[in-house]
């Protein structure tokens, strides 16, 4: 279903959210690091750089994405060679939703992934409760899903046309306020630090919107349809951005909410 070509076009924006997340992250020699829905890697390399002595693996089901983490995997040993340390980076697959560690981990990541698990607030406790003491979790999620784009899927999805085409798809999932979040992994005994931002991502280029969606929103929508269906789709959802987003001259402002948390388990 995942095109990590297609995804990384604004890798510049995507990673923003992964990089303010993981700066608030405390651990400071952690040996056990988890990226769970690691894509194509490229952030879990960060973790690896970020943290040289810490064992790194990334999870993810994908096996498009899996494959370009594998030729990421490449790229940092090759940056690598050399240069000291116990480290290691590794890459699997997996489902995040039935994830189980060998050990306690010192330091959970999942960057923009809890929103396709469905009941995911069932899952963060026990996520919470896999870490080492002292251990931390941190996840972003988007909170967009009340934005003309999302609305303007599901509309576009639920009508006369593609209706049938697209029943038991999963357009769009809700993620939650990150009040909901801090309550719920502070009853689960962490200490929680639970933020929002929304920012103005500007795109350039025809259809930029629409482009944006077609690394991650659509993918449902796309694996679902036949190409030449597909197209119409695209083409009618198009034109409906065009009207919600409207190019300027310097580019298409896209409003994109994200919620973020950042959790220890006491030590």
């Amino acid at each position: 279903m995942w095109d990590p070509a297609q995804y990384q076009r604004y890798s510049n924006e995507r990673s923003r959210p992964f990089f303010e997340l993981v700066s608030r992250v405390g651990a400071t020699s952690p040996r056990y690091v988890i990226d769970l829905g690691c894509g194509s890697g490229d952030l879990t390399v960060a973790l690896a750089e970020r943290w040289p002595g810490a064992e790194v693996a990334g999870v993810d089901n994908s096996a498009e994405m899996l494959e370009a983490a594998q030729a990421t995997l490449a790229g940092f040993r090759d940056r690598d060679r050399g240069k000291p340390g116990p480290g290691s980076l590794s890459f699997r697959r997996g489902d995040v939703a039935e994830f189980a560690p060998s050990r306690a981990p010192d330091v959970i990541v999942s960057n923009a992934v809890l929103q396709w698990v469905p009941c995911h607030r069932e899952l963060l406790p026990r996520w919470a409760g896999m870490l080492a003491a002292g251990g931390w979790l941190a996840f972003q999620v988007p909170g967009n899903f009340d934005q003309p784009s999302h609305h303007l899927l599901r509309e576009l999805a639920g009508s006369a046309r593609w209706r049938e085409q697209l029943a038991g798809v999963a357009v769009t999932r809700q993620t939650h306020h990150p009040g909901d979040y801090l309550e719920l992994l502070a009853a689960a005994g962490c200490e929680v630090d639970a933020w929002e931002t929304t920012y103005l991502h500007i795109l350039h280029g025809d259809d930029a919107v629409l482009d944006w969606y077609k690394g991650s929103g659509l993918r449902p929508v796309i694996a679902a349809l036949r190409p030449d269906q597909a197209a119409e789709f695209l083409d009618e959802y198009a034109a409906r951005l065009r009207a919600a987003y409207p190019a300027r001259g310097f580019g298409t402002v896209l409003p994109f909410r994200r919620v973020f948390v950042v959790a220890r388990r006491s030590a």
